[in-house]
């Protein structure tokens, strides 16, 4: 895949690697909208991606901070080949071949996958929107995400009436548990210890903190599980109930890619 700057964004030729229903549909971000075309919002950037028949166009005023969020320069053909010699991948690969995992804004991740815990994605979504309107600064026809400061400033009754449920009480905890730079801070922990540090922190499981791991801090050496992994993991390796064993299995078996693997493969499970 290729890409390249141009007047309006980036410009990528190709489609190989780059297919936006596939990245924005795979369970790894809430914070878009689908019109005419794909509307994608990042803290307080936005970008809409238009396709044609040579690739897609990434319409944005901040094209650095979408080829970072993209993750563009890394070369998805060289991770689809590796992952494909495992049989098990070998039609996910296939039928996801667009999927590229998005570096996402750290806090907003945290906030949006402490909102994601047992809930579907369009109440997510809707959740997500209302903060952003209620505590957001309003910008050429959106609202940025809040800043933890900003945060601050909602009470537990606010996150109840945008519809979090009992994920009111996590999400105003959890503002007073970490300061301004404590997220940037825990970048320079190992994996193990990071997600160690997520845990402690009100609202966050081992799934949600895996999610926290792999799309905000970019780190591939975890497996997220949820129902569809769970699924897929009894139907292919065998009866198991410990969600923590499926985690540690698959993160043996796939390594360093075992982010990218977990994303094909609960992108094909929740399409079949």
């Amino acid at each position: 895949m290729k890409y390249k700057f141009v007047k309006d964004g980036i410009e990528i030729v190709g489609k190989e690697d780059f297919n936006i229903e596939h990245i924005l549909e795979c369970g790894q971000v809430f914070s878009f909208q689908k019109n005419d075309n794909y509307i994608v919002f990042s803290a307080d950037k936005m970008a809409e991606i238009f396709e044609d028949k040579n690739g897609f166009l990434i319409k944005t005023k901040s094209p650095e901070y979408f080829e970072n969020y993209f993750d563009l320069k890394t070369d998805y053909s060289q991770i689809k080949r590796v992952l494909s010699k495992h049989k098990i991948l070998e039609n996910p690969v296939k039928f996801g071949y667009g999927i590229r995992i998005l570096r996402q804004n750290l806090f907003e991740t945290l906030i949006s996958f402490i909102v994601s815990a047992n809930n579907n994605i369009k109440r997510i979504k809707q959740i997500l929107f209302r903060i952003r309107e209620k505590f957001g600064r309003k910008m050429n026809g959106y609202f940025a995400f809040p800043t933890r400061q900003q945060l601050l400033k909602a009470t537990e009754e606010d996150f109840a009436k945008m519809g979090a449920g009992y994920r009111a009480k996590y999400l105003f905890e959890v503002l007073r548990q970490i300061d301004d730079n404590t997220l940037q801070d825990w970048q320079k922990l190992d994996t193990k210890t990071l997600r160690k540090k997520l845990q402690m922190l009100m609202g966050v499981g081992p799934k949600v903190a895996d999610c926290i791991l792999l799309f905000g801090f970019s780190r591939q050496d975890v497996f997220p599980v949820d129902t569809w992994i769970h699924q897929m993991y009894e139907k292919f390796y065998g009866k198991e109930s410990n969600r923590e064993k499926i985690r540690f299995s698959l993160t043996e078996e796939f390594g360093s890619l075992s982010g990218y693997a977990q994303q094909y493969l609960f992108f094909f499970m929740r399409s079949e």
